[in-house]
C-alpha cells in the first residue's frame, strides 16, 4: 500500500498530495483519487482493537502498543506510520482535553478485558465496578463520582448520569453552562503546537475538532467531564426539556452561541490554512427508521444558531463546516444545507432513505458526503471481505465522480470488527485508483 508517484489516474489529474486532495474534493473538484480520512474525528475513527490487529496485518511489529486517543469510545491512534502505509489523506487537530477531563499526555501502559496491552494517558482512573466492569473518574479525580462505565467484557464506556434534583420551577440556564468558556492561554497553547508540530506532517488535509460549538449533542449533555455537573443532565430529561421547557434551552444555546463564536475567531486567526475543515456538531437528529425530531423543531431550536455559527467561518476563513448525524435525515438535508454546512457525516445509507445513488443526485452538488463508504452495521462487521470489498468500490463509483466525496465508514470501525474486512476495505480503495 505504498505511495506512488507521477502517476496519471482515470480522472485525467496529476498526482496530488493528500491536502490537495481534500482541497479538491471539498470544492467539487475531482480529485486524482478520492481522499480517505480514518482517525482526523471522534466519529471517524477506528476502536483501538481494530486499530492494533490492522496496523500488526500492515506493518507487523506485534509489541507495538496503539495509544487511546479517545477514552470514551476507546478510540486508536492512526500514527504516522499506519497514516503512510494506509494512504491516508486527513488527521484531525482534537480539543485539548478528552471526554473525561483529561489530556492525552504521560501514557501508561493498560490491559483491556480481552487481553489487548495498549496505552492510555497518565489520567486514564479507572476502578473496578460491583460486576467486574470499570468506572473511570473525572479529570483523574478518584475523590470524584465516576462518571462513565465499561461492563466487564466490553469495549468502550458508557456515560454515568449524575444529575442532581431538579426543581423544575427554578431551573436556571447557568448550571448548563458551566463548561462552555472562552479559551485561555493554555487553550491557545495546545493549539499553536497542533499547528507547530503537525499530526502526520504539513501536506496532509486538517481537521479542527472545535469544542463547544454542538448545541445539543446528546453524548455531551451529561458532561462526563465534569465532576459535579449542575443543571438538565438526565439523557431522558434533557429531550423532554427541549419541548417542555423550551425557552431554557434556548437560552443555553444563546449564551453556548456567544462563547463559540468568539472561540471560534480566536482559532480562526491562530490556524489561518493549515486548517481545511472544521467540525461543529456532532447532534443527531435520525434514527434508522426516520427523523427524530420535526425539521420544524430544529427551525426554531437549531438552525438560528447553526446559521450564526457557519456565517462566521465562512465570512472570516476559507474552512468548510462539518456536521455529523446519523440515521434517516435525508428529509432535512436541505435545512442543514441552508443553514450552512458544507459537510455531512456519516452518511448512513442503511436507514431508510439514504439511498446513496439518490443523494448524490439530489445533494451532491450542495454538499460533500464525508462517510458512507461501508456499512459498520452490516458488511463491514458481519460480511466477507468479497462482500466489503464490492460494497466500497460501488460506494465510490457512485459518491466520488465530480468530488464532494472523502471516503469514511458509516462512523467509527467497531472492535470487533474482521482484520480481513478492514484489509478488504482498504484493498478496494487502493484498486479504486489504479
Amino acid at each position: 500500500m505504498g505511495r506512488r508517484r507521477g502517476l496519471e489516474h482515470s480522472s485525467g489529474a496529476a498526482e496530488m498530495n493528500s491536502q490537495e486532495r481534500l482541497i479538491a474534493t471539498l470544492n467539487h473538484h475531482e480529485p486524482d483519487r478520492v481522499p480517505v480520512d480514518f482517525g482526523a474525528t471522534a466519529v471517524t475513527g477506528m476502536h483501538v482493537s481494530a486499530v492494533t490487529r490492522l496496523r500488526r496485518a500492515v506493518l507487523g511489529d506485534p509489541n507495538y502498543r496503539v495509544k487511546v486517543i479517545d477514552p470514551y469510545q476507546m478510540l486508536g491512534e492512526i500514527d504516522a506510520e499506519l497514516l503512510d502505509a494506509l494512504e491516508i489523506d486527513v488527521v484531525g487537530i482534537p480539543g485539548r482535553t478528552t471526554m473525561f477531563g483529561f489530556e492525552n499526555r504521560d501514557w501508561k501502559p493498560f490491559r483491556m478485558f480481552d487481553g489487548l496491552e495498549v496505552l492510555v494517558p497518565g489520567d486514564f482512573q479507572v476502578a473496578e465496578d460491583d460486576r467486574g466492569g470499570w468506572v473511570i473518574f473525572p479529570q483523574g479525580d478518584r475523590t470524584a463520582p465516576p462518571s462513565g462505565r465499561m461492563p466487564r467484557g466490553f469495549y468502550f464506556f458508557d456515560t454515568i448520569i449524575r444529575q442532581e434534583p431538579l426543581d423544575e420551577d427554578r431551573l436556571d440556564p447557568t448550571d448548563n453552562l458551566e463548561e462552555f468558556r472562552l479559551f485561555d492561554h493554555n487553550d491557545v497553547d495546545w493549539y499553536r503546537r497542533q499547528i507547530e508540530s503537525p499530526p502526520g506532517g504539513t501536506l496532509r488535509g486538517a481537521v479542527l475538532n472545535m469544542p463547544g460549538a454542538a448545541f445539543g449533542d446528546i453524548a455531551l449533555v451529561p458532561a462526563p467531564w465534569l465532576k459535579h455537573p449542575k443543571g438538565i443532565r438526565d439523557i431522558a430529561e434533557w429531550y423532554m426539556a427541549t419541548a417542555a421547557h423550551k425557552d431554557y434551552v434556548l437560552q443555553v444555546f444563546e449564551r453556548q452561541c456567544e462563547i463559540a463564536l468568539k472561540n471560534l475567531e480566536t482559532l480562526i486567526d491562530l490556524l489561518g490554512d493549515c486548517v481545511q475543515v472544521v467540525f461543529l456538531t456532532g447532534t443527531d437528529f435520525g434514527t434508522q427508521h426516520g427523523l427524530f425530531i420535526s425539521r420544524q423543531a430544529y427551525r426554531e431550536l437549531y438552525k438560528p444558531f447553526h446559521l450564526r455559527v457557519n456565517r462566521l467561518v465562512h465570512e472570516k476563513s476559507r474552512w468548510k463546516t462539518f456536521t455529523h448525524t446519523c440515521g434517516a435525515i435525508a428529509t432535512l438535508i436541505p435545512d442543514l444545507i441552508e443553514a450552512g454546512f458544507d459537510i455531512l457525516n456519516p452518511v448512513q445509507c442503511s436507514a431508510d432513505g439514504m439511498d446513496p445513488i439518490f443523494l448524490k443526485r439530489e445533494f451532491g452538488d450542495h454538499v460533500v458526503f464525508w462517510g458512507g463508504g461501508a456499512n459498520t452495521q452490516q458488511t463491514l462487521a458481519f460480511g466477507l471481505p468479497e462482500d466489503v470489498y464490492r460494497e466500497v468500490r460501488k460506494r465510490i463509483d457512485i459518491f466520488g465522480p465530480g468530488g464532494g466525496f472523502v471516503f469514511n465508514t458509516v462512523h467509527n470501525v467497531q472492535a470487533t470488527t474482521p482484520t480481513e474486512n478492514i484489509l478488504a476495505m482498504f484493498r478496494a480503495l487502493r484498486d479504486s485508483h489504479v
